[in-house]
């Protein structure tokens, strides 16, 4: 049967225009066969995707790192797609959660083309909200069952991944990306704007204007401290040439590091950021970066560890990352206010505070996803706590925003123009000077105009446009014109014989 099919667009599309004409179109196949199909071909194309990456690697590294044979390397390529999917696995001396929130993108581009693909293909019905929640649920369903399944499947006696964890994480994260790009597909459908603005557009006014302000202030933290941690790590090059140098990695390997390297720089703009709130971050257990100082001992040789700053007291330089969540409460407390002006000035502050702790939330959940476990023992502890640096972040961003949704939206309503109903009555015009000021008084009677008569006429000729009247025949009364009051003429009383 052929995937084209006829059919009579009038009869099924309702607001279609050209109701009646034949159109060839894709057939449309149940919501739940294409979430099946699309779940698959996003979990194939990523596997395919580190398998590759784990072939070359285990080709150019000792053949035991990434397994024995090629089932081991396939057994290793699922555990990387696990691990994409923020899944951790347990070793023999513990378990590894410290994972690279940047090999996140694979998986999450994947499914927001699958996403829309549904919304494509499926018989996606009810309206807006719901069709977005039926697309999501028909791919995030099969997804984790998937994920599942591999995690079982992918068990060692070296290597086990969590199946629980597998199944949570892929059933969130398809359903996230793929309602995302379910629901841009939707839109793009129905609109001519752009399809982000008009989702955006979609949500309620204060509920938008707190989602431009959280934005704008995690725009400000992330992109701080990436700067910072790239800065860092620009001060300390000797060390990162020194840990490469000692690993002995090769070309291939050395690639392949980098790669790793880079996959992991989410994780570290989010320790940044924890520096810069205040608390920091700890590097194993008993250790501690922060603003206060910098205690820790033997670490990891990994790259991006080699911008840790010395033992002993914090650089006089790094203090300037203070001012980070500052600035962002800043950024966060003008866009909720620009988004939406209040027309009371008390309310400016508690919309930007309310910003403030909203940021402070998404900077705890962000903090707990980048730490975690390396193992057991003293490598257990990684990375920054989440309800500290979240509760410092809610605090600094809060009060920075509140103070600046103040100001700004002060400055806005001083220079929006006054309401009809505040504006000053017009005064009225003044009357035109008369040329005297004594008191004219009009006459009441009516001036009479002086009538010329004409001569008399001889007798036996008639004037030109009247006609004879004979004797004993009265004249014919003229017809008022319509509109116009005849006079009415009163007659002197006479006197009647009584």
């Amino acid at each position: 049967m052929s995937d084209v099919r006829a059919r009579v667009s009038g009869a099924d599309a309702g607001d279609e225009p050209g109701g009646g004409e034949l159109s060839a179109e894709p057939a449309v196949r149940p919501l739940a066969v294409s979430g099946i199909v699309a779940a698959v071909w996003c979990a194939g194309l990523g596997l395919t995707t580190l398998t590759t990456v784990t072939l070359i690697g285990w080709i150019a590294a000792p053949r035991t790192a990434l397994g024995t044979g090629l089932p081991g390397v396939f057994r290793t390529a699922v555990n990387f797609w696990l691990v994409s999917h923020h899944a951790g696995f347990s070793v023999p001396h513990g378990r590894v959660g410290l994972l690279p929130l940047g090999l996140t993108v694979l998986p999450g581009a994947l499914l927001f083309r699958g996403g829309g693909w549904i919304t494509r293909t499926g018989r996606v019905r009810g309206r807006y909200r719901i069709g977005v929640v039926h697309a999501a649920l028909a791919l995030a369903v099969p997804y984790a069952v998937l994920a599942f399944l591999l995690a079982l499947l992918a068990r060692s006696t070296v290597v086990s991944p969590s199946a629980w964890q597998a199944l949570l994480a892929c059933f969130l994260l398809a359903l996230v990306a793929g309602g995302l790009g379910a629901a841009r597909a939707l839109v793009a459908s129905t609109t001519k704007r752009s399809p982000w603005v008009a989702i955006f557009m979609l949500l309620p006014h204060r509920a938008r204007s707190l989602a431009a302000g959280v934005t704008g202030a995690m725009t400000v933290l992330i992109a701080s401290g990436l700067l910072i941690f790239l800065v860092s790590l620009l001060f300390h090059v000797s060390e990162l040439t020194h840990i490469y140098g000692m690993l002995g990695t090769g070309i291939v390997g050395g690639i392949l590091l980098t790669i790793v390297s880079i996959t992991y720089l989410p994780n570290a703009a989010i320790w940044a950021v924890s520096y810069a709130v205040g608390p920091g971050f700890a590097v194993g257990a008993g250790t501690s970066v922060a603003p206060s100082g910098v205690f820790v001992g033997m670490i990891p040789s990994f790259p991006p560890l080699a911008a840790l700053p010395s033992p002993g007291p914090a650089p006089l330089v790094s203090l300037l990352a203070l001012a980070v969540p500052f600035a962002a409460g800043v950024a966060g407390g003008v866009l909720t206010v620009r988004s939406l002006p209040s027309a009371v000035g008390e309310a400016a502050p508690l919309w930007g505070f309310v910003c403030g702790v909203l940021t402070g939330g998404v900077v705890a959940f962000l903090a707990a996803l980048s730490g975690g476990p390396v193992g057991g023992h003293r490598m257990a502890v990684m990375g920054p706590s989440a309800w500290q640096v979240g509760l410092m972040a809610a605090l600094e961003v809060g009060v920075s925003a509140a103070i600046a949704a103040w100001a700004a939206n002060w400055h806005l309503l001083r220079r929006m123009p006054p309401a009809e109903d505040d504006a000053p009555a017009p005064e009225p015009a003044a009357e035109p000077a008369k040329p005297s000021d004594k008191v004219q008084f009009e006459d009441p009677e009516p001036v009479l105009a002086t009538v010329e008569v004409p001569p008399p006429l001889p007798d036996g000729v008639t004037p030109i446009g009247e006609r004879q009247r004979l004797p004993g025949v009265p004249r014919p009364r003229k017809e008022a014109e319509p509109g116009s009051v005849s006079p009415i003429r009163k007659r002197p009383p006479r006197d009647r014989p009584r």
